[in-house]
């Protein structure tokens, strides 16, 4: 059996503690050997990012510097198409090989919309999909009875019962995993810079450091 590498993708914009507690706890809770973190370059799914993919992917060196399970994935950052985690994902595949698993991290929200995702049911030829639930929010498994149809067939067919399935076939499977609720969003961490407020203890300190220094999102 071979431990899993997950990859924990977004705008990053900034990179806040909310998303490294993600990476921590799919990490253990799946006893991964690593989770790479992949900064988007241009989302298909939402606006462009305020800050430069550039920048965003700085923030993300500096946030995950230090930790030894965590890596930075570069590899859309500088494309200017669209980037789609199936191409992601597949390009992955031809570097690993065939037999490692791999496990896209995804939070619930997200989950529930991935029917929308360009080519989504081949992400599950890919990669098991591991979805982080927040404390106190409804339970996945309610949330999916108003779920798109051909998700919920997904859902019931891949569910896996413990992370134990995750090392045992490289893709394919459903784990879904708590998350400690952490109301921190780079929204609001954007709204307090561009107020002039403080976002101590809501970014680790060298990624605030660099957005007070750059200016990034105007004043912070």
């Amino acid at each position: 059996m071979t431990q899993p590498i997950g990859i924990l993708g977004g705008t990053f914009d900034p990179i806040h503690h909310g998303h490294l507690r993600i990476a921590q706890e799919a990490l253990e809770q799946c006893g991964m050997s690593q989770v790479r973190l992949m900064p988007s370059g241009t989302p298909p799914h939402r606006a462009a990012p305020q800050a430069p993919a550039k920048v965003r992917w700085e923030m993300v060196r500096l946030a995950v510097n230090g930790h030894p399970d965590f890596m930075v994935d570069v590899r859309e950052v500088f494309r200017t198409d669209p980037c789609y985690s199936v191409d992601s994902l597949t390009a992955l595949r031809a570097e690993l090989g065939m037999q490692q698993p791999l496990c896209l991290i995804l939070g619930g929200d997200a989950f529930l919309q991935l029917h929308t995702w360009h080519e989504w049911q081949q992400l599950f030829t890919l990669a098991h999909i591991v979805v982080l639930q927040r404390a106190g929010g409804l339970p996945l498994g309610n949330a999916m009875a108003q779920a798109d149809e051909a998700l919920q067939a997904e859902y019931r067919a891949r569910l896996a019962p413990g992370a134990q399935a995750l090392h045992e076939t490289p893709a394919g499977s459903i784990f879904v995993a708590d998350m400690p609720a952490l109301e921190i969003s780079s929204t609001d961490i954007r709204r307090r810079c561009s107020d002039g407020k403080s976002i101590r203890y809501l970014v680790p300190d060298a990624v605030a450091h660099h957005i007070q220094t750059n200016q990034t999102y105007s004043s912070c």
